[in-house]
């Protein structure tokens, strides 16, 4: 396959698609976050850092505010404590917090639930917010100048009806009640010095296969059900969009499909927001993870999926893309470190090269890339990377590159490691990325 790079060609910034979920911490210990510095990681997503079942210490509304019957304008009704540590361990190691305002899942609502009902007053929610970003921004209750600029109204509203839902325990007309009240009281307060958004939709994979037809909803499986609630509260929510025109800065997804699938909600997205007249608002897909099964994750081939995922959404209109997640744990959701040894899997790398080519700061063209392999290339007018990430078969690649390059590799189950290879000829493996740089790297252990 022969490919072609012209690094005097710019085509924009090289985006933030490197962000992750929540960080690695443990307890108090912020150490780990060394691993996003050294990844130039821009932005953590501070979600299901709560606790569990939300009910700890960390970021979520009712560990903030605890007493919802409390004075939302009193200082003395915020415990802003721990959630302060984090932000500010955080900003030191120069990753931005997005901040969603809502409470972390409750793996076991159908069992009882604590905290994923609707708020008992939508304005007073509102303004317990405008409080938290008043902490955070301007310094308000003793709090910090951050500049935090993404709010996120709560997290998959839409993970499914009412009565069996683990986020939100309302009908989707509560949710956009919420959503409207609380994103124009926010914009009236703070203008354009924040962003705000939502609904974090978990149910895009109902896209693919449009609304299901049924003339006896009770006879279809939990499922069918599901797929059915995901399909109208997504078309129900641009609906509104349309008919209310609510403040609106970004609109946010989760994926955990494939490459491929993932470009088609994409797609599907960019399109339904230019249909009702949300087109100019970033897109941001803040969860995804295309393995995360026992016996992949940690692997040659989900490093070189994440890493191709990576530079498939580079080329889309999609804002930020943000990985499920960088937690240091037992979960099969964390596939970038290894929670007996505490040190970075091979998946890491995928962050560590595509943070290559965002230090650099400019996408130039590549041409040639298809069938499963993904290209993305960047420079700062000075040095120059190049990224490409194979989830096809085995194969030969011409690549004509003047000067000379460092080429780092995955090629097993093991850390990337710098490799030998001529770039004007090489093999790359099937589910494998190369990196070439003008600039050697470093590999964090």
């Amino acid at each position: 396959m022969k490919l072609s790079v012209d690094f005097s060609k710019t085509a924009g910034p090289i985006k933030a698609m490197h962000a992750v979920g929540q960080p690695p911490f443990l307890g108090m210990n912020f150490s780990y976050f060394h691993y996003l510095t050294e990844a130039h990681i821009p932005y953590s997503r501070l979600h299901d850092v709560g606790g569990a079942y939300g009910r700890n210490v960390f970021v979520d509304i009712p560990n903030i505010f605890r007493d919802f019957d409390a004075d939302a304008c009193d200082p003395a009704s915020y415990d802003f404590t721990f959630t302060d540590a984090l932000l500010s361990a955080l900003t030191e190691a120069g990753v931005k917090p997005y901040f969603r305002l809502g409470v972390t899942i409750e793996n076991y609502a159908k069992m009882k639930a604590y905290r994923v009902y609707p708020p008992k007053d939508f304005s007073k929610w509102a303004r317990i917010c405008e409080h938290i970003i008043r902490h955070y921004n301007e310094g308000w209750a003793n709090g910090f100048a951050f500049g935090i600029e993404y709010w996120e109204i709560w997290n998959e509203p839409d993970s499914g009806p009412g009565d069996v839902s683990e986020m939100w325990l309302g009908t989707k007309e509560e949710y956009f009640a919420l959503y409207k009240i609380t994103a124009k009281h926010l914009k009236d307060t703070f203008g354009d010095k924040i962003k705000v958004g939502g609904y974090a939709a978990c149910g895009l994979y109902a896209m693919r296969n449009g609304a299901l037809e049924a003339e006896d909803k009770e006879a279809l499986s939990y499922h069918e059900k599901r797929t059915l609630y995901w399909h109208g509260f997504f078309h129900s929510f641009m609906e509104m969009l349309k008919n209310d025109r609510p403040p609106m800065d970004f609109f946010s997804y989760h994926s955990y499909d494939t490459v491929e699938n993932t470009l088609f909600y994409q797609s599907y997205i960019e399109k339904k927001l230019e249909e009702v007249g949300y087109g100019h608002v970033e897109i941001h897909n803040n969860e995804w993870n295309t393995h995360h099964e026992v016996d992949t994750m940690g692997t040659k081939a989900a490093a070189a999926h994440t890493a191709a995922m990576m530079c498939a959404m580079q080329k889309t209109k999609l804002h930020m893309l943000m990985y499920y997640d960088a937690r240091i744990g037992c979960s099969f959701y964390s596939g970038m470190f290894d929670p007996r040894w505490r040190r970075p899997f091979v998946t890491y790398d995928a962050f560590l090269a595509f943070g290559t080519l965002y230090a650099l700061g400019t996408e130039v063209e590549v041409k040639g890339a298809a069938d499963g392999l993904y290209a993305v290339a960047a420079t700062d007018g000075g040095d120059r990377a190049i990224l490409l990430a194979n989830i096809g078969e085995e194969r030969e690649i011409s690549l004509p590159l003047d000067g000379n390059y460092y080429a780092y590799a995955v090629t097993d189950d093991t850390r990337m490691k710098p490799v030998t290879l001529d770039p004007k000829g090489f093999t790359i493996e099937k589910e494998a990325f190369v990196l070439l740089t003008t600039k050697e790297i470093e590999i964090p252990q």
